[in-house]
């Protein structure tokens, strides 16, 4: 690869990271037109870097392109969170079942240390408010790594990741009980540590299928008149 295709590589995967938290967000609003020669002028980029970043937001499923009308925004709902969730509810499950066979010491002691991190930021919001998680801020992304699962790391990581950050973001501040939230993760980290690989994995579903009655709730009653 030429040097100006590493430059050209680089500048495309800066931009989708750009892009995708600004989707994530909200700053680029739910089912809004994707306007190349507006974003190209706003991040000074050329287009060719530009699309093959909007590519990768197709990828992730932040973005949609519809024939004859362009790219745009994904938009949430009840649909596409329930397809979402199930998919991830299983996926997750499993990699809580593998992460007992292969998470070591240190990555636990680091679990716990983290989440200890987020009571502190919990209590300081006066329990309104679940840390923003993100990258290794995130208990779950942690988790997905330690089952040392490439396959089932890429579908979670680089597919589905982003889309259920989207989701978690934007209806942060409707969401009930984060106290809870955090209770199940550290029920989740105590399967861990005791090795308990059927627990660790009912544990995990019982966690994400809970969020996904919680935002539906709230996306059926935000999707009224």
């Amino acid at each position: 690869m030429t040097v100006s295709a590493l430059k050209t590589q680089t500048i495309t995967e800066d931009l989708a990271q750009r892009l995708s938290q600004a989707i994530i967000r909200g700053e680029m609003p739910q089912g809004s037109k994707i306007s190349e020669p507006e974003l190209a002028r706003k991040y000074g980029v050329s287009r060719g870097p530009l699309r093959e970043a909007i590519v990768k937001l197709e990828g992730m499923g932040l973005v949609t392109r519809i024939p004859n009308v362009g790219a745009r925004v994904v938009e949430l709902s009840t649909e596409s969170l329930a397809n979402t969730f199930a998919i991830r509810e299983a996926l997750e499950g499993m990699a809580a079942r593998q992460a007992c066979e292969h998470i070591s010491d240190a990555e636990l002691d680091e679990l716990a240390a983290l989440l200890e991190q987020h009571e502190q930021d919990l209590l300081a919001s006066g329990g309104e408010h679940y840390a923003d998680q993100e990258g290794n801020y995130d208990f779950h992304n942690r988790i997905i790594r330690a089952s040392r699962n490439k396959q089932l790391i890429a579908l979670l990581c680089d597919e589905l990741y982003a889309v259920v950050r989207m989701y978690r973001q934007q209806t942060a501040d409707h969401r009930t009980d984060p106290i809870q939230a955090l209770r199940e993760h550290q029920m989740i980290l105590d399967a861990l540590r005791n090795r308990e690989a059927d627990l660790a994995e009912l544990l995990m579903r019982r966690h994400i299928s809970r969020s996904r009655r919680l935002l539906e709730h709230y996306l059926a009653n935000t999707s009224k008149p």
